[in-house]
């Protein structure tokens, strides 16, 4: 079991900001700005290329969400949103999931 699963199955504590049945979203313990909140499905997905037409239900659900999660962490001139998918993009989990940023002007690079 992937990291992001156990903290899905609450085998191991995060500092959740939602959850429902399908996603969980808690802070990140390496924040990159002043709010840095980390969204995943509890399925596991690996990555982005992992997403099916049998799983997509559950993206479309998380993504449907991410609004009111941005809005409930203050983030209400904007925020980033980002996935790495794949060792090129540095994604350090294989579980997908998407970086919520914001809480100050971010940089326009992507470096």
């Amino acid at each position: 079991m992937c990291l992001f699963c156990k903290i899905a199955a609450g085998e191991i504590p995060s500092n959740k900001v939602y959850e429902d049945e399908t996603i969980l979203a808690f802070r990140d313990i390496n924040p990159q700005a002043p709010v840095h909140v980390l969204v995943i499905p509890k399925i596991h997905i690996p990555s982005l290329d992992g997403i099916t037409p049998e799983n997509s239900a559950v993206v479309t659900h998380l993504f449907e969400c991410i609004p009111s999660i941005a809005k409930e962490a203050g983030l209400v001139n904007g925020y980033r949103l980002v996935s790495n998918c794949g060792p090129d993009a540095c994604q350090s989990v294989p579980h997908l999931h998407f970086h919520l940023l914001g809480g100050k002007q971010l940089s326009e690079t992507m470096n």
